[in-house]
């Protein structure tokens, strides 16, 4: 017989919600104040997660472990295969020589470090976003940073800042596309209600970023760019989210924030520049390129190009068609059953492992490296030696991600997750501030935007109705709140983390955590503060 959650196992929502939390507070606790290596914290906390489940919850031991098995498979495919294959195509090109060139041909459009943070962190990283997703963003962001004389955990900050504004529209879209069967609503109202959200934070951000790297009056000495970068990015954002739909946003905004600012850079200059005194450090230790200055691009431009296409749709639906065994989840598959006001009607979970090797984002990314070391002249011997370094590099990360995963697969199917999104929701006229919080909950739980559209949109329309507030603007508020908890998600400090490891000075999980938790709570709380001011100030920003 299936198993039916119970979102209040002690009682009150409250005390539930506090029991449930307690595998997050361990494992936030653990790598911000204990300094417990990001593996060993997400064992424990996955331990006291599956002890919640089990011995409050009533969870049958089988299902708890099964949801964990399940999770810690999600981890290394496709999250960590495609970490794996982004780092080797970060390794060739340095390998090779390349990435010196790219270093100087990125200096040459401005030498300030700010501007670099501009370019890379926010407009490029926005890019990669709209294809990929994933952590895709902010491994090849911190890398990019790194190369370019960044210190480590610099560059983990600004890469995981930089990574917020374009989250929901992340991968063609994924999260909307997700969200709106889900929820009933239409695909493309929901697409022009976030387009009317993020706009004013991705004119933010920029501004963020920099105050974040340099200071207010560091901030200051290029608010011309900062306000270039995001204005640009925003405008494009809304127009493309109001009047074509949630599929090309991140692509085109962010290739059109990379282009004004190098526009820009041909008519302006700061007045004072900061500059990287480690990328002189960093050139002249790297190996010496050969061949054409254009050779320096081949790696990104494979890399994109791979990407964006596996992306596409018709594409993705192709290579499914090729190669895309589902495999039902032993023991756990229509095991559990969500119950009101989470789902409409009780509804029995499923737990399908999309086996999709061939339109995986880190097969593209291994194709993309391929094509590389082609491009590149790198021989087959060379080429394997070095995905064997990169295989080692990642290896205690790859294993760390599973498992964080896995604690987070135990949480959603366990439904400790959900207990803390009804706290939240039974907060009266005050849920237009809480909403986007539970978003932001959700993506630092799972990790991922779509995955908190999964766990909490029905619950956002839910409450929304029960309480009179518009479903639309409450449902996009989940997805536009969850991009501030992407930064703090477990998925993307580990990725941020292996992204700049490998040096005397790389931080480990719980000090990246530390940089940038503040941030991302500030920002959610901006973001509760808008919705509420669009609940009972700005009615007409809805669209009807």
């Amino acid at each position: 017989m299936p198993w039916s959650q119970s979102y209040a196992p002690v009682g009150g929502i409250l005390t539930s919600a506090l029991i449930a939390a307690i595998p997050v507070v361990v494992l936030l606790g653990l790598l911000a104040f204990w300094h417990v290596r990001a593996h060993l914290a997400a064992i424990i906390a996955l331990a006291v997660a599956v002890a919640v489940a089990v011995f409050v919850y009533g969870m049958p031991a089988s299902l708890a472990l099964a949801s964990a098995g399940y999770g810690a498979a999600f981890g290394l495919l496709p999250i960590g295969w495609l970490i794996l294959n982004a780092v080797f195509i970060y390794q060739l090109s340095v390998e090779t020589g390349q990435f010196t060139v790219l270093q100087k041909q990125i200096t040459g459009v401005s030498g300030d470090r700010r501007i670099q943070a501009l370019l890379i962190a926010f407009s490029f990283g926005a890019f990669i976003e709209g294809a990929a997703g994933f952590g895709a963003p902010v491994m090849i962001s911190g890398a990019l940073m790194i190369g370019l004389g960044f210190k480590p955990l610099e560059a983990a900050k600004l890469a995981l800042i930089g990574n917020t504004a374009p989250v929901a529209f992340g991968s063609l879209g994924t999260p909307l596309v997700t969200l709106a069967p889900l929820t009933g609503l239409d695909l493309n109202l929901l697409s022009a209600m976030v387009g009317r959200q993020l706009p004013f934070f991705s004119l933010i951000v920029p501004f963020w970023l920099i105050w974040a790297q340099a200071g207010w009056r560091g901030m200051i000495g290029i608010w011309p760019a900062c306000l270039v970068a995001g204005g640009s990015f925003g405008i494009m954002q809304f127009l493309i989210s109001n009047y074509h739909g949630p599929w090309l946003v991140d692509i085109i905004a962010g290739a059109v924030s990379m282009l004004s600012v190098v526009v820009l850079m041909r008519f302006w200059q700061p007045k004072e520049i900061s500059a990287n005194p480690a990328a002189a450090t960093a050139a002249a230790a790297a190996p010496a390129a050969t061949g054409p200055a254009w050779k320096a691009w081949l790696p990104w431009i494979f890399l994109t190009g791979f990407v964006f296409a596996w992306g596409v749709p018709a594409v993705k639906t192709k290579l499914n068609s090729l190669y895309a065994p589902q495999l039902e989840v032993p023991v756990l598959h229509l095991k559990v059953e969500k119950v009101p006001p989470v789902a409409p009607v009780p509804t029995l979970e499923k737990a399908i492992f999309n086996f999709n090797l061939l339109s995986a984002t880190g097969t593209a990314l291994l194709l993309a490296g391929i094509a590389s070391a082609i491009g590149l002249g790198v021989g087959l011997r060379r080429a394997l030696t070095i995905y064997w370094q990169t295989l080692m590099r990642v290896r205690i990360s790859l294993l760390t991600i599973s498992v964080m995963m896995a604690l987070g697969f135990t949480t959603r199917y366990s439904g400790t997750d959900t207990t803390m999104g009804l706290a939240m929701a039974g907060t009266g006229v005050l849920f237009p501030f809480f909403s986007p919080l539970i978003g932001w909950l959700g993506v630092a739980l799972t990790g991922s935007d779509t995955s908190s559209n999964v766990l909490f949109g029905n619950l956002q329309k839910v409450s929304a109705e029960a309480l009179g507030f518009p479903p639309l603007l409450m449902s996009a508020a989940n997805s536009s709140g969850g991009v501030m908890g992407k930064m703090i998600d477990a998925q993307s400090i580990v990725v941020a983390a292996v992204a700049t490891g490998g040096h005397a000075d790389s931080p480990d999980a719980g000090t990246v955590l530390r940089s940038v938790f503040w941030h991302s709570l500030a920002l959610a709380l901006l973001m509760g503060i808008f919705i509420t001011c669009q609940t009972y100030l700005w009615p007409w920003m809805v669209p009807r």
